[in-house]
Parts: C-alpha cells; sequence; structure tokens
C-alpha cells in the first residue's frame, strides 16, 4: 500500500477527482512514518497525525497512513496551514512536516510538458525527491500524548449545561467539573431547543456565571 499511485487513487475516490494537496498529504504521510521508522497503513494506532487543516490535504495523509478521525488516530489543530506532524505514541517521538516555500516553482520542472501551474503542481509534487518537496523537522509536543489520546471510557457531566463530557476534556475550576464551553468562550451561542413535533420548544437554562 506504500504505492503512491494506489494511495492517490484511494483518497480521490473520497473527492471524485485529484489535487495537489492530496498529493502533498499522501507524500507527507509517506514520509512521516518512514521517518519514524513505523509500518503504514497502520492498523494498531500506533501513529497518531495532528493535521494543521482540513479538507483534501487531509485526505492525503489519511489515504497514506491509516490515520483517521473515526479511529482517534487523525486530529486537526486548524492553523490553516498544508503541514501535519506526526507522533509515535509509544515513544512520544514527533516529527512535523510542511511543504517547502518554493514547491510550486520547483514543482514545474519535474512537470515540463505541462503548461498549466495547477497541473504541473499536480504532477510535479508526484516526482519531486522529498528532499526538494519537503521539510521534515524532529519536534517536542507541549502538550503529553497521553493527555492528546486521553482514555476514551471516562465520562463526566459538566456542572453547569448537565451535558456530557468524554475523552478527558473537562475543566476543572473551584472544586466543580466543567465543559470547554462552559468554562470558556463557546464557538456557539445558545438559542431556543427544537423539539420533535408534539413537543414544546423550550429556552434553553442559562450556565451559571463561572469564575474565570
Amino acid at each position: 500500500m506504500n504505492d503512491l499511485q494506489t494511495i492517490l487513487d484511494l483518497s480521490a475516490s473520497w473527492h471524485r477527482h485529484l489535487c495537489p494537496r492530496q498529493v502533498l498529504g499522501a507524500r507527507m504521510g509517506l514520509a512521516g512514518a518512514a521517518a519514524l521508522g513505523l509500518a503504514i497503513p497502520q492498523r494498531d494506532k500506533r501513529l497518531l497525525g495532528l493535521v494543521e487543516t482540513d479538507g483534501c490535504f487531509a485526505s492525503g495523509v489519511e489515504a497514506a497512513t491509516g490515520c483517521s478521525m473515526h479511529h482517534r488516530t487523525l486530529r486537526l489543530v486548524d492553523y490553516g496551514k498544508v503541514a501535519v506532524t506526526f507522533v509515535d505514541v509509544r515513544t512520544g517521538t514527533a516529527v512535523r512536516l510542511a511543504p517547502q516555500p518554493d514547491v510550486r516553482e520547483k514543482a514545474l520542472a519535474y512537470a515540463p510538458e505541462e503548461t498549466k501551474h495547477y497541473f504541473a503542481q499536480l504532477v510535479g509534487y508526484q516526482r519531486m525527491p522529498d528532499a526538494e518537496l519537503l521539510t521534515i523537522q524532529p519536534v517536542r509536543l507541549t502538550t503529553p500524548v497521553e493527555t492528546i489520546i486521553s482514555r476514551a471510557v471516562v465520562r463526566v457531566n459538566c456542572a453547569a449545561c448537565g451535558e456530557e463530557i468524554i475523552n478527558e476534556r473537562e475543566v476543572r475550576r473551584d472544586g466543580q467539573t466543567y465543559c470547554q464551553s462552559c468554562a470558556a468562550t463557546p464557538y456557539y451561542e445558545a438559542d431556543q431547543l427544537l423539539f420533535l413535533p408534539g413537543q414544546s420548544a423550550q429556552t434553553p437554562q442559562q450556565p451559571r456565571n463561572i469564575r474565570r
């Protein structure tokens, strides 16, 4: 499965097309696993990927490595960058991969038959050697990998909204346990609850003020 064309065919099947970012994701997946000495596609959840953007790039990473959201081995850290950090969860060893800043220009030389930049990148990224395509840098995680992975069986309820929290993502403050949306600024604003036909809508209980 380490054949690049097979990987790209799989990634393209999820999108009905192939794009340069899928190629970059696939190339980084292959190079990152090789740098850590791990076999892919993985079967044992030893490889953890932290992608810095979503979309086509993440599909390329997933197709190459087998890391995935539904297996909790692929996480999004949304920096808006085409980059990924791979971690060996047994040893904590990690490497971060990103395209070299001038890869778009370099790709033109590797696909001289392509007259449009988009297709030159699509082809060139497949042909370029890792040393010209990628930066591969050893890194240290600022959050322990054990905390990132967490324990899936742990469940607690938020003291403010009452909703269940899994994967040890709770916040403890003043002897109480809160979800992150109650303990900080949530990404949403609550409106009326929606109910099935025949039930009445109710205004949701406002979370208690939490000292920050």
